[in-house]
């Protein structure tokens, strides 16, 4: 029986590597960089990511923004109504 790599039966050849050419690690890269160069790395990789990202421009943000709004008013007069309702409801019902 095969999977999507290959025979289940045979190893890859890439899997098998001698004991003898494995190299321990102690440590890692983190054990060679100190403290402050950890976090300018860190600080210089976040501005990296935000270069990436793509920044909407100000028609898209003001109708993002009006779609937002409009929809929190939606929900706000619907729960107010649901609200409403079930008050009179419980009054009904209890006195």
């Amino acid at each position: 029986m095969t999977d999507a790599v290959g025979s289940i039966d045979t190893p890859d050849a890439q899997d098998e590597v001698p004991e003898s050419k494995k190299k321990a690690r102690k440590g890692g890269k983190r054990a060679k960089k100190g403290p402050l160069k950890r976090l300018a790395t860190f600080y210089r990789q976040i501005v990296a990511e935000l270069r990436k990202v793509v920044w909407p421009s100000r028609n898209q943000l003001t109708s993002y923004t009006t779609v937002v709004i409009f929809f929190v008013a939606i929900m706000i007069a619907l729960v107010t109504v649901i609200d409403y309702g079930l008050n009179h409801a419980a009054k009904y019902v209890f006195g």
